[in-house]
């Protein structure tokens, strides 16, 4: 439970994952009917970028920088990843924020509410006690929020299936111990058990470990199509180098805006001199 976002919020972890929520929300969205979203590993909801620098006993190098401070002012970022900014945008000027650089930044509670409709429903659990204190708090007064303090795992089994027949997953852990891999693909199986038309998306890092590779290779025994979005902003890093999102039963056309969101954050947020970005079918539709 070392693990605190707060440190890490407005990355290029960050980017990548937030804006191809944006894309899977707006999909879901294009049927009248409602749909429920699950974060299984929800964080604050908001982050205060100036307290990224501070670290439990030392100051930290803040990394928001180099994700959403190099998107800040982009003038010919795509659709696809202009929504994105711009939500940012207008949830720091909301939370207060005058400067011209950003200061607060919005959790993906806070990304998948600002799109929510009146007939869409959110289910945010956290598991460290203070966080969740956090989260529940940033929520107080929303009707269609409900937040759990609980081991996010228990999400699936508790919210699926949903009243209604639709949902979107988001599973997203720290990553501190081995055995979350394993972990995340139970997740997803048991989201598909409960609910096989669901829409479920695990973020993963990218580093030296070959905990990345399994979870796509366990991914090919769900039955169910999915798609790996991945972005590496650093080829040579000795630790995490990018990140990815595996996306199991992704909407129509997803795919081709998930490429024009990594294919443009590669252009935008290399730490060398190249960044490589892909988007590839571990089992195909």
């Amino acid at each position: 439970m070392n693990y605190r976002h707060a440190f890490h919020a407005g990355n290029h972890a960050d980017a990548l994952k937030h804006a191809l929520l944006v894309r899977l929300a707006r999909a879901m969205q294009r049927k009248e009917g409602g749909f429920l979203f699950v974060d299984t590993h929800a964080g604050r909801g908001r982050y205060d970028l100036e307290m990224a620098g501070v670290g439990d006993s030392r100051a930290r190098q803040p990394e928001w920088p180099s994700g959403i401070g190099r998107l800040w002012e982009a003038k010919a970022a795509p659709a696809e990843v202009a929504e994105y900014v711009a939500l940012v945008r207008a949830f720091d000027r909301r939370c207060g924020n005058l400067g011209a650089a950003p200061r607060f930044y919005p959790g993906s509670p806070r990304i998948a509410g600002a799109l929510a409709r009146p007939q869409d429903r959110l289910e945010l659990w956290e598991r460290h006690p203070a966080d969740a204190a956090a989260l529940a708090a940033e929520f107080r007064r929303e009707r269609r929020v409900s937040v759990h303090a609980a081991d996010g795992y228990g999400a699936l089994r508790a919210c699926l299936p949903p009243r209604e027949r639709r949902a979107l997953v988001l599973v997203d852990p720290p990553y501190e111990s081995p055995q979350e891999w394993s972990s995340v693909t139970a997740a997803l199986e048991e989201g598909l058990r409960r609910l096989p038309s669901a829409t479920l998306a695990a973020w993963y890092p990218l580093t030296d470990r070959a905990g990345a590779e399994g979870l796509l290779a366990s991914a090919r025994g769900l039955r169910a199509p999915s798609l790996a979005v991945e972005l590496v902003i650093d080829p040579a890093a000795q630790g995490m180098r990018g990140s990815g999102m595996l996306v199991v039963n992704p909407p129509w056309k997803f795919a081709g805006e998930a490429e024009s969101v990594a294919r443009y954050l590669a252009s935008e947020l290399p730490v060398a001199r190249e960044a490589i970005s892909s988007v590839r079918w571990i089992v195909s539709e």
